[in-house]
């Protein structure tokens, strides 16, 4: 289909969907959505960007307590699971992450950037909206944003006591319990609080067909803990304080010819280990004058993470390939075992102090702006190594590594190579918006945004422990500084108050990086360099939206094309033990997203989303790759939903509630030579229950209701036909009660 058809397409789609939408009750309207896109409140319908919210009600609702839940219901927006709970990379319209590189999309929590992607898949709980914005937002987000943004709010103080709590069990078998309770502190009528938690204990779902157990057991705790100062009317201050221990598995891969293999059972003979630990603390001050209001935000992250488990061909040791590697008849040699065989481990900590001021107009003015000023500290330390595997288990191994095979080859699991780098990294930025009524119904808005990204990278591998034949030089520093100006320019047009049309120019930046230095000369893969270069995305793009019989049913469409520099692939190069990321240097992406949703009764809701995205690679460093899908893109996302409710004649008017979500994702490729591609798979999830409104509920639901099953990533392995495959998870159910008071 050409651009120029997709565009009439999604401009006359609500108006072609709406006739088909029954409307046999006017009591109800479809609730306004008040969202922060541009920094300040705005309706949903009105803000000129592409976005999909998520109230509290219907966080509720669809039972959203991962970032994976809310994505699933996404159009255009896919996540990409795998390795550990640490690697879960979003794609936003196409543009995604790999492993060792920055987000693709700006991720924030009441306003705070994300420091580090391994932070993002973690427990959702006690939240009150989510917002998902397509489409480069780095003019007001800054670096990553290149994708979109994401921002997700929890729930503030509350002026009188409440407070909810939340059991449940699901068929791991497993056990989940939340709370939260808020309200003044004393008698005091400007200090308040808000304490949350989250337990969840399962046993998992995905079997180890060699140790007889799940392969994805999952422990986590987390809590958060606000406090909210509002002295008088003009200021305020909000502390929030959260930390999660996350204890899983990780590293459960099969391997297998093509992305479709969904029958080759996991075989790790040892279970690993994903341990994570995140602590934050956030100071947010804002003070309201005439003339505008002043913000400052404080922000502290701290990370640590730590993974074991089989290495390469992740299969018991009597089977495994490495048996068969050039140096498997030294190290037998060495240590006198009948099967050689490799563990692993890798070791990631990062501390981030970050600061943000920004100034911001009344927005009842016709001339609105917006100024600010926001710097990140990154002090960051990983390891990545692997040890002879002796049916010992997998010690851990975080700064300093253990005995090496060739110094001592009679200990328990000596180590065989450690990689060490250690960074930091400093990045700052200006950025401000202005905007303006030209007519009460046409807005014009210019925003402008400065960053610098500093990085300097120590390499810390000991030579003893050097798995690349010599690439490495212990102590050298590599420093790098990337930079871009990001604009954005958007006209928007209110011919009623039911309908907004939009069009306008947005640029996405994200920083490079480091590859192992030397892999440049040593790695026979085009496009792997000691050094992944910044990337670039210039987008153009139009949409509109509106509201529709009395605000019983609303839609938006909206098109884009995106000219991007630099796109990232994963590649993994046995010969010297190094993860690297390659870099494409063009790529085109275009594309729509419709979406719709109606009150069909006053009872019945329903909900529509169709996301597209062409994808082509223009030059790429293999001149065969050239005219290929680019790396990690699904081809459509299809999103339909139900929610019925209705009054019984039960305990005085408990509402039975009834909501499937469906889901299905496209063809999806997974590297530059597009080897192989994942097919279509759908997935449904299912919610039944009672529930008496602002009180209690009980639910039984059920995650992948038809058992579908599909990987989660396919990555080219070391040797044709080796390839990496994460599975998908199975159908999962359980119930759950939750009760207000």
């Amino acid at each position: 289909m050409k651009l120029s058809t997709r565009i009439a397409v999604c401009l006359l789609a609500p108006t072609l969907a709406v006739p088909f939408v029954e409307v046999r009750a006017q009591g109800q309207v479809i609730e306004e959505v008040v969202v922060t896109a541009r920094k300040r409140a705005e309706s949903l319908e009105d803000i000129p960007v592409s976005a999909r919210a998520f109230t509290a009600d219907e966080i509720e609702s669809a039972g959203i307590n991962t970032p994976q839940d809310f994505i699933q219901l996404t159009p255009n927006v896919t996540l990409v699971q795998t390795q550990n709970a640490g690697n879960s990379f979003i794609n936003i319209r196409g543009v995604s992450q790999a492993r060792n590189s920055e987000m693709s999309a700006a991720v924030l929590v009441d306003g705070v950037l994300m420091a580090n992607p391994a932070q993002f898949n973690q427990q959702l709980f006690d939240i009150q909206q989510i917002e998902v914005l397509r489409g480069p937002q780095g003019a007001l987000y800054g670096r990553n944003a290149i994708g979109g943004a994401i921002t997700i709010v929890t729930k503030q103080p509350t002026d009188e006591l409440e407070g909810r709590m939340e059991l449940g069990a699901d068929d791991g078998p497993g056990f989940t319990a939340r709370g939260a309770v808020s309200g003044p502190i004393g008698g005091s009528e400007t200090l308040k609080f808000r304490a949350s938690a989250s337990y969840v204990d399962t046993d998992g779902w995905i079997e180890n067909e060699f140790l007889d157990e799940e392969a994805d057991p999952y422990r986590d705790i987390s809590g958060r803990f606000k406090l909210l100062w509002e002295p008088t009317d003009r200021f305020s201050a909000d502390l929030r304080l959260s930390a999660s221990q996350l204890d899983t598995q990780a590293l459960y891969f099969v391997i297998g010819p093509e992305a479709d293999d969904t029958d080759i059972p996991v075989r790790v003979n040892n279970p690993g280990k994903n341990e994570r630990d995140l602590y934050n603390a956030t100071l947010k001050l804002d003070y309201e004058a005439d003339f505008g209001t002043f913000t400052s935000i404080t922000a502290y992250d701290d990370l640590e993470e730590l993974l074991t488990g089989d290495q390469f061909n992740f299969v018991p040791r009597e089977e495994s390939v490495v048996n068969f590697f050039d140096f498997a008849p030294l190290i037998r040699d060495l240590t006198g075992d009948e099967f050689v065989d490799l563990s692993q481990t890798q070791y990631l900590e990062s501390d981030a102090i970050s600061q943000e001021f920004r100034f911001t107009s009344p927005a009842e003015n016709r001339l609105r702006w917006i100024a600010g000023t926001y710097f990140i500290q990154t002090d960051r330390f990983i390891s990545t190594g692997n040890m002879i595997d002796r049916g010992n288990g997998v010690p851990d191994v975080t700064t300093e590594p253990r005995v090496s095979v060739f110094v001592d080859p009679t200990d328990p699991s000596p180590q065989f190579g450690l990689l060490v780098d250690e960074q930091d990294n400093f990045a700052w930025a200006v950025f401000g918006e202005v905007a303006y009524d030209l007519t009460d119904t046409f807005e014009a808005s210019v925003s402008l945004r400065y960053d610098e990204d500093e990085r300097e990278n120590t390499t810390l591998t000991e030579p003893l422990y050097d798995p690349t034949g010599g690439l490495t030089t212990f102590g050298e520093v590599r420093k790098e500084t990337w930079d871009a100006w990001q604009p954005k320019v958007t006209l928007t047009w209110q011919p009623s108050d039911t309908m907004t049309v939009y069009g306008g120019y947005s640029r996405g930046f994200r920083s490079g990086g480091f590859n192992q230095s030397g892999v440049g000369g040593a790695v026979p893969e085009p496009g792997v360099e000691d050094i992944f270069e910044e990337q670039i995305a210039d987008t153009w793009e139009a949409g509109i939206k509106g509201s529709f019989w009395g605000g019983r049913a609303s839609g938006s469409a909206s098109v884009y094309y995106t000219d991007f520099e630099n796109a990232y692939f994963f590649f993994f190069d046995p010969g010297t033990s190094t993860q690297n990321l390659g870099s494409i240097p063009e790529v085109t992406y275009q594309g729509l997203e419709i979406e719709g949703s109606a009150l069909v009764t006053d009872n019945l809701s329903v909900n529509f989303g169709l996301g597209y995205t062409d994808s082509e690679i223009e030059r790429a460093a293999d001149p065969a790759d050239n005219g290929n899908q680019a790396p990690l893109v699904s081809e459509y996302t299809l999103n339909l939903g139900v929610l019925y409710q209705r009054p019984t004649e039960l305990f005085g008017g408990v509402n039975a509630v009834v909501r499937v979500d469906y889901q299905r994702t496209g063809d999806t490729w997974w590297d530059p030579g597009n080897i192989s591609v994942r097919s279509p798979y759908d997935l449904v999830d299912v919610r039944v229950g009672v529930e008496m409104p602002d009180d209690w509920s009980v639910m039984l639901w059920a995650k992948n209701a038809f058992d579908e099953e599909y990987n989660t990533e396919f990555s080219p392995g070391p040797v044709p036909g080796a390839n990496f495959l994460w599975p998908g998870m199975p159908r999962r159910w359980g119930v759950e009660f939750s009760k207000r008071f």
